[in-house]
């Protein structure tokens, strides 16, 4: 069985099939799965569906594209949405993203902050999206020793891996990895230990070979799970039960 550790359910991408796609994917093998917000909005909107699917688990938080939105009263609104639903087992999608830089960066690094504060007061992991910001991304880390999560889909390097699974820290691998040119992401994962490895879709995005390019969905994780166990000398059973367990650990999910 699969866990996909990090889905958009809640995307416009599924509004016109969300009712289907989310009755059948039992049926394609997918025994969990993570749903995080990426604002405000969506972040009730992860609640209300955990709420509705038994295999459905959901994080709340500002993406570093809604950093602005970050205040006061949408943190307190985190807190109580994770207070009054147990089915919320992280705080996230939270982190640094520097490549378009809509948001200024010390507007992104304040809500980085806040929210990994908010996570370490409710003792929940994190769910971290860092892109092209590492020195940033890790200086914020190390400023939280306390909070432990997941960089998903990872795009560091193997040293950086390395420096985050010593402190506790899963890594995240999407349909990347079944690209031609995910040679780093292919070392990266040879590089750390096997029980810090997770899997994702990042859906509606990041669909794997040979889907590339189409709209993603939680019924490809299987892909990921195949070439994991090509790269790792592993089969593809062996690997979904690894990738599971991880992931139940992660979120603290004993079922």
């Amino acid at each position: 069985m699969l866990f996909d550790t990090h889905a958009h359910l809640d995307d416009h991408a599924f509004d016109d099939d969300r009712e289907e796609l989310l009755k059948n994917l039992p049926t394609q093998n997918i025994a969990l799965l993570m749903n995080p917000g990426c604002s405000l909005e969506t972040s009730r909107a992860a609640s209300a569906l955990s709420r509705r699917c038994d295999y459905i688990y959901a994080a709340v938080g500002s993406h570093p594209d809604s950093a602005d939105e970050v205040n006061d009263d949408v943190l307190e609104e985190y807190r109580n949405l994770c207070r009054n639903n147990p089915k919320i087992r992280a705080i996230g999608e939270i982190g640094l993203d520097y490549h378009y830089e809509d948001i200024p960066r010390e507007i992104q690094q304040r809500a980085f902050r806040s929210q990994m504060a908010l996570a370490r007061e409710l003792g929940l992991p994190a769910i971290v999206h860092e892109r092209e910001a590492h020195a940033d991304g890790m200086a914020i880390v190390e400023e939280f020793p306390e909070v432990k999560g997941v960089f998903h889909c990872y795009s560091g390097s193997e040293d950086m891996a390395q420096w985050l699974v010593k402190r506790g820290w899963y890594i995240g691998f999407t349909g990347v990895i079944t690209f031609k040119n995910a040679r780093k992401a292919i070392e990266v994962a040879q590089s750390i230990p096997h029980d810090r490895i997770v899997i994702e879709t990042d859906c509606p995005y990041m669909a794997p070979t040979p889907h590339r390019g189409k709209r993603c969905d939680p019924g490809m994780l299987f892909l990921m799970a195949e070439k994991l166990a090509e790269i790792l000398d592993m089969t593809p059973e062996d690997v979904q039960n690894l990738t599971l367990e991880n992931g139940k650990r992660l979120y603290g999910i004993h079922i």
